[in-house]
């Protein structure tokens, strides 16, 4: 039996449920039922206006972005589903810290609620370093069914990696 990596730390009643959808084909049609509507973030650039108009939003002042892009090298099967980064350098005098924030390219063609909730993650990750009580509640701050979406997006990286072992 396939260990389902993305919902390992669920109750094992639900991860019997998924296996059971996954084993009838029916995973996909029901995600694709809940979440019919795609999203039109196609470029960095355009990734980069949405991102800074919910942290516009929602977190006006925190530190400016200076790169939003999607990332075609972050490893989905490695857990990393976006990154968030500050690299400070020292220029004359004063320390500069650049902030980016990097999303998997598998997002790019994601229901569009699941493109919001690995923003409004790594959005999160801009005030609140580790995943804390604090971090949580901005993320519901954000997007009030943050916990709902991000168990539905597990969901949906847990049927497309069944795609690919059904492919192999």
């Amino acid at each position: 039996m396939q260990p389902l990596k993305y919902l390992a730390g669920y109750p094992q009643h639900l991860q019997t449920q998924v296996r059971e959808l996954i084993d009838q084909d029916r995973l996909g049609a029901l995600l694709a039922g809940k979440y019919p509507e795609p999203h039109t973030v196609r470029s960095d650039g355009q990734l980069y206006d949405y991102v800074q108009a919910l942290k516009d939003r929602h977190l006006r002042k925190s530190a400016p972005l200076d790169k939003v892009l999607y990332d075609n090298r972050l490893q989905v099967l490695k857990q990393a589903l976006g990154t968030h980064t500050t690299i400070s350098r020292v220029q004359g005098s004063r320390l500069k810290a650049s902030r980016e924030i990097r999303i998997a390219s598998v997002f790019r063609d994601a229901p569009a609620a699941f493109l919001r909730v690995i923003v409004v993650h790594e959005l999160a990750h801009v005030k609140e370093s580790d995943h804390g009580k604090a971090f949580y509640q901005l993320c519901m701050h954000m997007e009030p069914d943050y916990h709902q979406l991000e168990f539905d997006m597990r969901l949906y990286l847990t049927h497309l990696g069944s795609l690919r072992v059904a492919r192999a």
